[in-house]
């Protein structure tokens, strides 16, 4: 912490900002760039969408009027005068002479390419879309340490909020017994946007992203993600999700020895209850005056004790990922095993030819999976799902695997998954470290 700081001598010592590249400007880069653009020692000078008055629209927003449109040449000649430059393509957004880009696109397939296209030009890149990460973020990984830049997943969503209570756990020296979040809304795993649609209306919601929340798919999709941060595991395939309270959450999250409902230490699992939107972590004192100490401080009887954290805070607390990167460089979140994945699963009886319409649609919800579970089962990940379509029936309640359907190998991160797998399952992707042809990995991107 105490970026604001660090980041304004820095722009006094280079006598230039941090140059921010943003991509996408809907609700959440908008608040993305409102939210920098009241930061010291950085700047957010590029933004990309595919509806380019949208980005314009954005930086208006934020009170900045001076937006430049133009080739790549005028746009770069821009930024190093000190301007601002809006366009319409992402990939073209990381050429510029930017230091960090940030992706705010909510779509897996752009989150993908836009990492990969940052990290093979040397920029460090934060994606908003946990959902990229959690397809194919140890493959990104490797790329970054071997391009020398950095990837990361932005502050401000449940897993790397988590992930810092974990640390802090782990630094003030207890037992990291289970970390989790809290989940304000019923598991409905047959939800569609059909069914949510007047629902979303009411919350001015778009049904597909209410939808991937009843579902249950975005719980998944960042447990799993916080799995693979941090090492631990699953408690169990989908988790066992019971009903708590912030004040009971150390006496149902530890082992059945204990009267919990554990059956082991270091894992990952969520709840239902008023805990949500926090996060929390279940730690153990192992030393008598430690937890003398702790009881003592009236954090509960022990020796489980839970930590806690209200809220996360989205694109407010998103800039943190800027001072981490460029000033500690350190991402904030990245895999550092694979120890999770979230399959596709059927909401309802699937016919051969349809294809999956993806995250928060009519035809699959996520499952997180044990990833050695998933990968003996050939279960295709839900980040791929919307590449996919059935050559055979699925029934109902059950994963959809490689065998069910042909994916269209143009997508990024179709290809990129696939080489992941590959790396796994050679034993040369260990913790984001791997060989990898970089150039191969550029066509991939162009696409």
């Amino acid at each position: 912490m105490g970026y604001t700081k660090r980041l304004v001598e820095r722009e006094q010592r280079l006598g230039r900002p941090v140059r921010v590249g943003l991509v996408g400007a809907g609700q959440m880069g908008t608040g993305f760039i409102a939210q920098i653009a009241r930061q010291k020692g950085v700047d957010v000078v590029a933004v990309a969408d595919v509806a380019i008055e949208r980005a314009e629209d954005a930086l208006r927003k934020a009170g900045i009027d001076d937006v430049t449109r133009g080739d790549e040449a005028a746009l770069a000649a821009a930024i190093e005068a000190g301007g601002h430059v809006v366009l319409d393509d992402g990939l073209a957004l990381t050429r510029l002479p930017v230091d960090m880009v940030i992706e705010v696109s909510g779509v897996p397939e752009v989150a993908a390419k836009v990492a990969l296209a940052s990290l093979l030009a040397g920029k460090h890149v934060a994606l908003m879309t946990v959902e990229a990460d959690v397809t194919v973020g140890l493959l990104l990984q490797a790329v970054a340490k071997q391009s020398g830049a950095i990837y990361t997943v932005c502050r401000g969503d449940e897993p790397v909020e988590c992930l810092k209570l974990v640390e802090f756990v782990e630094d003030i020296g207890l037992e990291v017994v289970m970390a989790g979040k809290g989940k304000n809304n019923p598991l409905h795993q047959d939800a569609t946007p059909t069914s949510l649609a007047e629902e979303a209306e009411r919350k001015g919601m778009n049904p597909r992203m209410l939808c991937s929340f009843v579902d249950g798919t975005k719980t998944m999709i960042e447990m799993a993600d916080l799995a693979n941060a941090t090492g631990l595991e699953l408690t169990r395939r989908s988790m066992h999700g019971p009903e708590a309270s912030v004040k009971t959450l150390q006496d149902v999250f530890k082992p059945i020895e204990d009267g919990g409902i554990l059956e082991a230490s270091g894992v990952v699992d969520y709840a239902t209850g008023d805990v949500a939107p926090g996060v929390f972590v279940i730690g153990k004192a192992t030393h008598p005056v430690v937890h003398e100490e702790l009881s003592y401080l009236k954090m509960g009887v022990g020796p489980y004790f839970s930590f806690y954290r209200p809220y996360h805070l989205a694109s407010i607390e998103a800039v943190l990922s800027i001072g981490e990167v460029m000033i500690d460089g350190e991402p904030s979140l990245a895999p550092r095993a694979w120890k999770a994945d979230v399959s596709a699963m059927a909401k309802r009886d699937l016919v051969a030819g349809e294809r999956i319409d993806g995250i928060g649609g009519e035809h699959v919800y996520g499952d997180a999976v044990p990833a050695a579970e998933a990968r003996a089962n050939r279960e295709l990940p839900i980040g791929l799902a919307s590449a996919a379509t059935l050559v055979r029936d699925v029934a109902k309640g059950t994963a959809i695997t490689y065998d069910d359907v042909t994916l269209d190998e143009s997508r990024t991160i179709v290809l990129l998954r696939k080489l992941q797998d590959a790396l796994l399952a050679a034993g040369v992707l260990d913790g984001g470290s791997a060989p990898i042809d970089l150039g191969a990995l550029a066509g991939a991107g162009a696409r």
